[in-house]
C-alpha cells in the first residue's frame, strides 16, 4: 500500500517512464495553490524556467491587505525570485496567469468563468496552500488546511483532462510516531466529522475543546495535516493523487540561487539571530538527528511526483486492508495513495550539534554588518537554565539597547524582536527535542527514475552526497543577502566590527571574572572577621 508499483504491472514502457519528465509538461496547463508562499514561489519559478514547453501556470491568488488579486499578481511577477527569467527569457512570465480565489471560501471563491476555465483546461494540480503557523487557532487551521483541501479536491473531480494531483503535507503529520512510513495513518478524528464540527460549532466551543481534539499532536498544524491526509486518501479512487511530505523546508541548495530564502520563519530566523549574536541559548537535544530539506529539492520532488503519478497508476479503485509493520504490527484500513517522505535524515543525516557548530563557524567567518554581539550559543535541555540565560543574555541586552535608542529619540525594536524569536523557538522546541525515522523508499525510487532521465538532471529529489558545510555556508550567505539585504561589499567592514565585538566580549568576561573574584574575597573576609 502506498508503495511504488513495479514497472511490469503498468501499461507504460520503462523507457518512456525514465526519459520523459520534462516533455511530460509540454502543452500542460498547471494549477498551483499557495503560489505566493516560500515553497510556491520556487515551484512556479522552476516550472516556468525548466519546463519551457509548459502551456500555462494558473495560480490561485486571493485579495489581501487592501489589494485585489490582480494587483497582487502584478507585484508578484516583479519578485526577485524571477530575476533569472526576467533577465534571460522574460516571455516565459506571460505563461503565469492569475486566477482570483481564496482557498478558505466556499467554492474557492472562484468566478463562474474562472471555474469553467480550470475545469476544462487543467491537467496537473499542485496543492501547496496551507497555514504553516504552529500556533494557529484550530478553526483557522482547519479552514485553510482541511476544508480548503476538500473544496479543491471537489474542483479536481470535475476537471476533464486531469492527469496528476500533488498534495503537499508535512513529514510531521504523524509527529506522535517515532518511525513514519510512506503510508497514510488513521487520523485522530474522522475528516468528515472534523469538518462538520468546525462548520457547525461556535468558535468559542471549538477553542474550548481544541486541546482535547489535538491529543498527542504538538500543535494544530500537525493535527490538521494528519486529518487532511486521510481526507486526500478518500479521494484516491476518483483522482490521480499522491502526497509529498517535506520535513523542515530550508534555503535553496542551488535554485533559483544557492542559499535563496525570503523569510525568517523557523530555523532561518534562528540562524539569522545566531549570525547577529543575539541568541545565546536554544532548547534542543543536540544528540538528535535533525531533518531539513532544501526548498528546491522539495520543488523537484513535487514536479517529478506529478510526472510519475501519471505514468505509474497506483491500484486506487478500491479500499483494502494491509498488514504492515510500523513500531508494532497493526491493521490499517485506508485507501491506497502513494506517499513520498521528502526528508534527509535517512539519506544524509546531520546532528543538531554539528549543524549548530557549522552555523556558528560560518557566522564568524562571514559576518553581516548587522551583527550586534559576537556569535556564541549553546544547545540546552535544561529548561530552567535556558530560561535564566534567555533572561540575562537575550532580554536584558534588548531592554538596554532599546533604552538607548529611546533616549536618542529612535524607535525601539530589539525587545519586540527578542519576543518574536522567543515565540518562534518555543513553537519549534518539540521538533528540536525529538528525533524521527522517516522511511523514504518511494522517494529514493523516484530519485532513481529522475537520475536515469538525462534531460532531467536538474530535478534532483534527494540530498544524497550533499556537503552540509558548503550548503550551510551558502544558506548563511543567502540570509545575509536576501533577508538582511547585506551585499558582499560590506564583508570587510563587518569583519572589523566583529573583531571589536570579540574584544568587547573578552572585556566583559574579564570584568565578570574580576567581579566574581572580588565577591569571593569579600565573602571570605567577612567570614574571617
Amino acid at each position: 500500500f502506498g508503495k511504488d508499483v513495479p514497472d511490469e504491472n503498468n501499461n507504460v514502457a520503462a523507457d518512456e517512464l525514465t526519459d520523459s519528465l520534462v516533455p511530460f509538461y509540454d502543452g500542460k496547463n498547471v494549477l498551483v495553490t499557495g503560489g505566493t508562499g516560500f515553497l510556491g514561489k520556487v515551484l512556479i519559478e522552476k516550472l516556468l524556467r525548466s519546463c519551457v514547453g509548459i502551456s500555462t501556470v494558473y495560480m490561485l491568488l486571493r485579495p489581501k491587505r487592501g489589494m485585489t488579486s490582480e494587483q497582487r499578481y502584478r507585484e508578484f511577477v516583479r519578485h526577485p525570485v524571477f530575476e533569472r527569467i526576467r533577465s534571460k527569457t522574460p516571455q516565459l512570465l506571460a505563461k503565469l496567469v492569475c486566477v482570483g480565489g481564496d482557498i478558505s471560501l466556499p467554492l474557492l471563491g472562484l468566478s463562474d468563468q474562472d471555474r469553467h476555465t480550470l475545469v476544462e483546461r487543467v491537467q496537473v494540480v499542485f496543492h501547496v496552500a496551507a497555514t504553516v503557523r504552529f500556533n494557529e487557532a484550530l478553526i483557522e487551521a482547519a479552514i485553510l488546511n482541511t476544508i480548503g483541501t476538500k473544496q479543491l479536491l471537489e474542483l479536481c473531480i470535475g476537471m476533464r483532462q486531469l492527469q496528476s494531483v500533488v498534495h503537499v503535507s508535512t513529514a510531521y503529520s504523524n509527529a506522535c510516531r517515532r518511525e513514519v512510513d510512506e503510508v497514510v495513518y488513521p487520523p485522530p478524528m474522522d475528516p468528515d466529522r472534523f469538518i462538520q464540527c468546525v462548520q457547525l460549532l461556535p468558535g468559542e466551543v471549538i477553542g474550548a475543546i481544541a486541546g482535547q481534539l489535538q491529543g498527542a499532536h504538538p500543535n494544530t498544524y500537525t493535527l490538521t495535516k494528519a486529518i487532511t491526509e486521510q481526507l486526500v486518501a478518500q479521494y484516491a479512487d476518483r483522482l490521480p493523487l499522491c502526497i509529498v511530505r517535506p520535513s523542515i523546508v530550508t534555503g535553496a541548495m542551488a535554485e533559483p540561487y544557492p542559499g535563496w530564502i525570503d523569510n525568517v520563519h523557523g530555523i532561518t530566523g534562528i540562524m539569522m539571530e545566531i549570525g547577529r549574536g543575539t541568541i545565546s541559548s536554544i532548547m534542543c537535544d543536540e544528540r538528535c538527528t535533525m531533518d531539513v530539506i532544501p526548498v528546491d529539492v522539495v520543488c523537484n520532488t513535487l514536479i517529478a511526483a506529478a510526472w510519475r503519478q501519471h505514468y505509474v497508476r497506483v491500484t486506487n479503485r478500491r479500499s483494502r486492508w494491509e498488514f504492515f509493520f510500523c513500531n508494532r504490527f497493526c491493521f490499517v484500513f485506508t485507501t491506497p495513495v502513494r506517499v513520498y517522505n521528502c526528508t534527509s535524515g535517512q539519506v544524509n543525516g546531520i546532528k543538531w550539534h554539528e549543524y549548530g557548530r557549522i552555523t556558528q563557524r560560518c557566522a564568524v567567518r562571514n559576518p553581516t554588518k548587522h551583527v550586534l554581539l559576537y556569535p556564541g550559543f549553546q544547545f540546552r535541555t535544561n529548561r530552567l537554565v535556558h530560561k535564566l540565560v534567555e533572561l540575562v543574555l537575550h532580554f536584558l541586552p534588548a531592554y538596554l539597547f532599546d533604552a538607548l535608542v529611546r533616549a536618542r529619540g529612535g524607535q525601539p525594536i530589539m525587545t519586540r524582536l527578542a519576543r518574536r524569536f522567543q515565540r518562534a523557538a518555543d513553537t519549534g522546541e518539540f521538533f528540536a527535542m525529538h528525533e524521527w525515522i522517516f522511511r523514504n523508499g518511494n522517494l529514493r525510487r523516484l530519485g532513481d527514475r529522475v537520475r536515469r532521465d538525462r534531460a532531467a538532471l536538474s530535478f534532483r529529489c534527494d540530498v544524497a552526497g550533499l556537503d552540509w558545510e558548503t550548503y550551510i555556508e551558502a544558506y548563511m550567505f543567502g540570509i545575509r543577502r536576501f533577508v538582511l539585504l547585506d551585499e558582499m561589499d560590506s564583508l570587510e567592514q563587518a569583519r572589523a566590527k566583529l573583531r571589536r565585538l570579540l574584544w568587547f566580549k573578552r572585556a566583559v568576561q574579564l570584568a565578570g571574572l574580576l567581579l566574581l573574584y572580588y565577591m569571593c574575597v569579600l565573602v571570605f573576609y567577612s567570614a574571617v572577621v
